[in-house]
């Protein structure tokens, strides 16, 4: 009987190796079939990273192979993907022909375990829906007025401790994770209506925020490979990244649980935080399904944290290089300790066009994905297969010289600033998708943009920065970005912060 026990181990073991061998084989061979081998320079570049060699960016090597296209659209054939930097391409996918462009299956498997079915994640009628409900929230003059007094409070309570003791003290401060703990509080007091206390001069660490990170970089991995075998072999093993993000996506679902709970334990009733209008919306708070309100904290939190504190990180960036630019937001603000109002931001035009041009250079998500559902052509006579992916590149976009002229690459608010008097005109969105266009178009833009002209008012006048290397010595050069869903600069921007000479401190 032991011999007998022993066979049957043996031959289970066996069987387990052979089948496993099989798998393996099985997904080799898939991979042979289906990987997109091609010998091209630039999906030979793209494979092997060569493009490093010429440019600091992916996006940057991107923005120079569009440039160098007669139509402004180029194929990465390993990728199985269009990259275009063609403003007519742009409408005809986000207005014209929007149903035969939806994000589509590929994108929501890519991104699924973080979003799941938030807004940022699904078409059709689960998006309409969201957006219908997203509209009326975002619409309101209650919300708005609520949001702008949480960003002041922040601004004036928290934000200018910190950077007044950072220029007190002469110390280096990481800019770009000030920015991002800013940020990461306001959205979730205007979102939630709770206060993680990020920004704290003692500079907490958060859970939340951090594994909120890891999940986005460890998503646009994702994105990133030259075929979806390699993560979802990975995923299917549970090793490697994908291991990293199953943690990741846990303590963020876990802590997303959290903020609803206590959400219903608070009451919806009289709230104006947008998760509180949302689950009233549902008629009953507790009656709201938890999986569609973790969707919708996740998607408030990549709306409203992370695309905000990568246009002020940049913003600052250009500044330190640019102080006549500085100077003359300066003179535009308020003086002395007059507060600033919503009205007052309104009227601040150089202001705005700053912000503009700042994100036309660099703007917070540098590129967006779309599948194409049925074979198409588009207005540049590229032809589309059913199935393909399609990339529109804002990045690229705020560098062609067929768009914005050939000072492209110098940065120059005063191209905005067109209207009657000086005032701020903006360009059509499809030459500037900076916050999509058509009918995707960002709810959240002018809730954001006063968001950035709150943080950008208050700093300029109180405070110069200048970047600096991690020596504290002066450095400008040009930022080197990331992975992840939007943009943020690789190692933090390291600052010093001198407060501005008044006149009063002059005599």
């Amino acid at each position: 009987m032991e011999e007998l026990s022993w066979a049957a181990r043996c031959s289970g073991m066996a069987f387990f190796g052979f089948s496993f061998c099989l798998a393996a084989l099985g997904v080799v061979l898939l991979l042979v079939r289906r990987w997109p081998w091609c010998s091209c320079h630039v999906c030979r570049a793209y494979l092997t990273g060569s493009w490093a060699r010429d440019f600091t960016n992916l996006g940057d090597w991107y923005a120079h192979l569009l440039r160098e296209s007669p139509t402004g659209t180029v194929h990465v054939h390993v990728l199985g993907c269009t990259v275009t930097a063609n403003p007519a391409n742009v409408e005809y996918m986000l207005k014209t022909n929007f149903g035969n462009f939806p994000k589509g299956k590929p994108f929501a498997a890519v991104l699924g375990d973080l979003l799941g079915g938030g807004i940022f994640n699904v078409d059709g009628g689960a998006w309409r829906h969201q957006r219908k409900m997203a509209s009326l929230e975002l619409g309101s003059v209650a919300v708005r007025s609520y949001a702008y007094k949480i960003i002041a409070q922040e601004v004036e309570t928290r934000l200018m401790p910190v950077l007044a003791d950072a220029a007190d003290q002469g110390s280096v401060l990481d800019l770009q994770d000030v920015f991002r703990r800013f940020a990461f509080d306001t959205i979730c007091k205007i979102s939630f209506g709770l206060d993680p206390c990020c920004l704290e001069r003692e500079m907490p660490v958060s859970t939340f925020a951090n594994a909120f990170d890891t999940a986005s970089l460890l998503c646009a991995m994702r994105g990133a490979a030259a075929s979806p075998l390699v993560w979802k072999t990975k995923r299917l093993l549970n090793i490697g990244s994908e291991r990293e993000l199953k943690k990741a996506i846990k303590v963020v679902d876990e802590l997303a649980a959290a903020v609803i709970r206590e959400r219903r334990k608070l009451g919806v009733a009289n709230s104006h935080d947008l998760l509180s209008r949302f689950m009233a919306s549902a008629g009953d708070a507790h009656a709201a399904d938890d999986k569609f309100l973790r969707d919708i904290v996740v998607s408030f939190l990549l709306a409203g944290r992370d695309t905000v504190s990568s246009a002020l990180t940049t913003l600052f960036m250009v500044l330190s290089k640019n102080p006549a630019v500085a100077a003359a937001m300066r003179a535009e603000a308020p003086g002395g300790e007059t507060p600033v109002t919503y009205e007052h931001l309104k009227g601040l035009h150089y202001t705005h066009a700053v912000l503009y041009e700042n994100m036309r250079l660099f703007p917070p998500v540098q590129f967006d994905s779309k599948f194409c559902a049925g074979d198409d052509v588009l207005p540049d006579g590229t032809y589309v297969s059913g199935g393909a992916r399609v990339m529109y590149h804002p990045y690229a976009m705020g560098r062609m010289p067929r768009i914005w002229g050939a000072d492209h690459d110098a940065f120059l608010p005063e191209r905005w600033l067109t209207g009657p008097g000086g005032s701020f005109v903006p360009e059509s969105l499809y030459k500037y998708p900076v916050f999509q266009a058509g009918l995707r178009v960002c709810l959240g833009k002018e809730l954001a943009v006063t968001e950035m002209k709150a943080v950008a008012v208050a700093v300029v006048r109180a405070f110069d920065v200048e970047v600096v290397d991690k020596n504290g010595s002066g450095a400008c050069c040009a930022p080197k970005f990331a992975s992840g869903l939007t943009a943020s600069i690789s190692g933090g921007l390291p600052v010093r912060i001198r407060r501005v000479r008044t006149q009063l401190d002059s005599r």
